[in-house]
């Protein structure tokens, strides 16, 4: 036996009038909402910056005056020499004489000789030789109290010019160690005699480097 639905519990039915009833309650929420609620506007939020204070200075105006123009340059009065000074001024004649006697010029006066440095050669054949040998000048070393005391020790190079006689004209210190050695090693060069130099036999003037040792004992 088959089951008969009650037409009342068929709820399909209500559809149609619950929507019905739906359209007419919310459109009268909304002609409600119209009236008591006319002007609905978004409120606009203005924001003020902060206030800058800017003081304003009265400037007074400056006048250009116009300076006074110099004052114009003293005239200064030109002396003019009188009739009577002219007149004592007596004009020679600018005539040539051809045949006056003229006397010779003097004659030029002679220029002296220049004295010329002599030559010093740094390289030759035979260069010099200290006479008795480098010990003949290290036996006139005589060793400064100054250096003994703080102990200095070395060698001193010195550059000696010996001319052609072997005599040294001029020496001087290329390297030195202080304390008074310098001074000492100097002078016993410039006191030793030296075989001169020799280029192709004949004797010439050269510049010799020679080393004095100081050593203590």
């Amino acid at each position: 036996m088959s089951l008969v639905k009650s037409p009342k519990a068929d709820l399909r039915r209500q559809y149609k009038k619950i929507m019905e009833i739906s359209f007419v309650i919310s459109l009268a929420l909304l002609i409600l909402a119209f009236k008591f609620f006319p002007n609905i506007k978004e409120s606009k939020v203005i924001e003020q910056a902060p206030q800058q204070l800017i003081n304003l200075q009265d400037i007074q105006q400056t006048r250009q005056e116009t300076r006074p123009p110099p004052p114009p340059k003293p005239e200064i009065p030109i002396a003019v020499p009188s009739e009577d000074v002219l007149n004592d001024i007596t004009l020679q004649s600018t005539e040539l004489n051809q045949n006056a006697n003229v006397a010779p010029p003097p004659p030029p006066k002679e220029e002296k000789a220049s004295s010329e440095e002599p030559q010093y050669f740094v390289a030759v054949e035979n260069m010099p030789e200290p006479i008795g040998g480098i010990a003949a000048i290290q036996s006139k070393i005589v060793y400064p109290e100054i250096a003994k005391r703080a102990g200095v020790e070395g060698t001193v190079y010195i550059k000696a010019y010996v001319n052609k006689k072997g005599i040294v004209t001029k020496a001087v210190v290329l390297k030195g160690i202080g304390a008074g050695c310098d001074k000492e090693a100097l002078k016993a060069v410039e006191e030793t005699k030296f075989k001169p130099g020799s280029q192709r036999g004949k004797p010439v003037n050269v510049m010799v480097s020679i080393p004095v040792v100081f050593k203590l004992q």
